[in-house]
């Protein structure tokens, strides 16, 4: 074969065409913040390459390493507390009152819910004041740079790529406002998803057209989602034991966590 450089032009072009696309790399990961502002063009190819447009990419360029996003990552120990300990520490007690509150103001709402989806208001309302106390405080962490640092975290980078990616994709639908705050591992709105979940399980609660977790409608029919589609059961029970509890464990792996949601859904819905 010739060089390529003795080729006439039409001969190029059609060599250059069959070639196949050279992947591209992954970003290299990083344990502090000293290499973090030259991952970001190396993850914006990235991020390209997966389909992130020119919203998503401007606002990655502005994205900041967060200590406290680390500093909360590596206190991460899981939760140890006894059942009753957890239950007084994340105030079930309040949760149950609220909740009863909330859903005898609003009973069509979570009744066309449970319709829909299958899933009853307790479990919604419960999984809704322990992850944000009824919307009263979604976080203190801008949502992309927690991502980004998490990304770029050699201990959590394989599992956050892919969130970042779905979260600058949100930004690009007009569905996360690139300024976003949130909780310390990225997760968004009132009930606390992570950006990949919003792609994959979010739902349009108030019929605007877009998924927005920061609008409670279109959180608790996102959670519906999210659960039915992990294999929630309708009408069965969903104490411990049962095939309903199980799927909480898709929701959050800590035992004492399904528990307390089982416990505080089952006395909002008595």
């Amino acid at each position: 074969m010739f060089p390529v450089k003795f080729l006439r032009r039409p001969a190029l072009t059609a060599l250059i065409t069959l070639m196949p696309a050279l992947p591209v790399q992954a970003a290299p990961c990083g344990n502090t913040a000293q290499g973090f502002e030259a991952w970001k063009p190396a993850f914006a190819a990235e991020a390209a390459a997966a389909g992130v447009g020119q919203r998503g990419l401007q606002a990655l360029k502005s994205v900041r390493y967060s200590q406290g996003t680390i500093a909360a990552d590596r206190r991460q120990t899981g939760v140890r507390y006894s059942l009753e300990d957890f239950l007084r520490i994340r105030g079930v007690d309040a949760i149950v009152r609220i909740g009863r509150q909330r859903k005898g103001r609003n009973p069509g709402f979570y009744t066309a819910l449970e319709r829909g989806y299958g899933v009853p208001a307790g479990v919604l309302l419960a999984i809704h004041g322990m992850e944000s106390g009824f919307g009263s405080g979604f976080g203190k962490y801008h949502v992309l740079s927690s991502n980004a640092t998490v990304a770029y975290d050699c201990r959590r980078s394989e599992f956050f790529s892919g969130h970042l990616i779905a979260a600058l994709k949100l930004v690009d639908r007009g569905w996360l406002d690139a300024g976003a705050i949130g909780a310390a591992h990225g997760e968004i709105g009132h009930t606390q998803f992570l950006a990949g979940n919003v792609l994959k399980y979010g739902a349009d609660g108030n019929g605007d057209g877009r998924v927005n977790l920061y609008d409670e409608a279109d959180a608790l029919a996102s959670t519906a989602n999210f659960l039915r589609r992990k294999g929630w059961r309708p009408g069965q029970p969903y104490g411990e034991g049962t095939r309903n509890f199980k799927v909480l464990n898709e929701w959050n792996a800590a035992t004492v966590y399904q528990k307390a949601i089982a416990i505080a859904g089952q006395r909002i819905d008595e």
